[in-house]
């Protein structure tokens, strides 16, 4: 693994939407975010791929492209962070010099949802630690949940570190409005429990499973599994803890993504996966909910499946390091995982 250097006062932080840019409506939330890194001791460098959104994209894909490029190959660059996800960054991929970037410094590149694209990509090709967390967007210094707030200590760490986080309390089931309040925090209302999925496992109580972390958005990771873009193999033979969210899967959908992967291979070298919150709710016209669709697929595993997990749509979200050994610890009062950066 190569992990970046850890983040510090004065690391350079460069900012580019390589997927959804910010319209209007919502620089005023961009600019906290933005002047929040700044109090936090940090350098910012604005990307020219921000600032609009247009068919789903910040710019056209040449200019995403070469933003990117230009921002991972700059040595002076520490860390790239895009506001927030989106659709488009899939269309990336092909467009990236990937055997320069061999030779260039690993940077933390941080975010959820579209940007697990790059994040799994950057990591299967490069080899370099990425990182699985909350979107700048919602990194503003008013949001002080204790999975939110110490994202940056987690990548202030030193490789040969390590850090332990526990489920959240609450979880927000509906998003803030940050054109009506650019510096609305979370509204953290519904309590927080990671389920088992598997009865056999569920029954013998304290549950634990290790591997080296990888996943991302599952209606992306559907499709890059198998590819030179998302290829889990440890070395050594280490098994891996794959996790993923659903992000606007409907129920079949959700079934025939997480079947499709089983059938694939994909859960044949893993100690256990990770199920973030799903995103879509039931409804009465799916006869099938999205806990059924899940048990439909995973159910017979004989492999822990922990599900309703702190990551992805429905904040906060867990700092998950794609490549870390990671230990998943679950009670019948509290989910944890460590993470160590070996």
């Amino acid at each position: 693994m190569l992990y970046p250097a850890p983040l510090s006062r004065g690391s350079k932080v460069a900012i580019t939407a390589f997927s959804s840019g910010v319209p209007a409506a919502l620089h005023p939330r961009l600019d906290v975010v933005l002047n929040d890194l700044r109090i936090r001791g940090f350098e910012v460098l604005e990307g020219k791929c921000l600032r609009e959104n247009t068919k789903h994209v910040s710019a056209r894909i040449e200019e995403r492209a070469s933003e990117l490029m230009q921002f991972l190959c700059d040595e002076s660059i520490d860390a790239i962070l895009a506001p927030w996800g989106g659709e488009m960054a899939m269309d990336l991929l092909p467009m990236l010099d990937w055997a320069r970037l061999q030779n260039v410094k690993p940077k933390w590149i941080l975010g959820f949802s579209d940007i697990s694209t790059i994040l799994t990509a950057v990591f299967s090709k490069l080899g370099w630690a990425t990182c699985h967390g909350t979107n700048l967007m919602q990194l503003s210094l008013n949001q002080t949940d204790a999975l939110t707030s110490k994202v940056f200590d987690f990548l202030s760490l030193a490789e040969g570190s390590g850090f332990k986080q526990v489920n959240a309390s609450f979880y927000e089931a509906q998003y803030a409005d940050y054109s009506k309040d650019p510096k609305a925090a979370f509204n953290l209302t519904e309590p927080v429990k990671w389920k088992v999925l598997n009865k056999d496992i569920k029954e013998e109580g304290l549950v634990t499973f290790s591997g080296r972390l990888s996943g991302g958005c599952l209606d992306i990771h559907m499709m890059l599994y198998g590819s030179e873009f998302f290829n889990p193999i440890a070395r050594d033979n280490e098994p891996f803890i794959l996790y993923f969210e659903n992000a606007e899967l409907s129920p079949t959908q959700y079934f025939r993504a997480l079947q499709g992967l089983k059938l694939q291979g994909a859960f044949e070298n893993a100690s256990g996966i990770l199920i973030g919150r799903n995103a879509v709710l039931d409804n009465d016209a799916d006869p099938v909910s999205g806990t059924e669709a899940l048990t439909m697929a995973l159910g017979d595993l004989p492999i822990p499946v922990v599900y309703d997990v702190d990551i992805g749509h429905l904040a906060p979200n867990l700092t998950l390091v794609n490549g870390a050994l990671a230990e998943v610890e679950l009670t019948q009062t509290q989910g944890s995982i460590t993470q160590t950066l070996i």
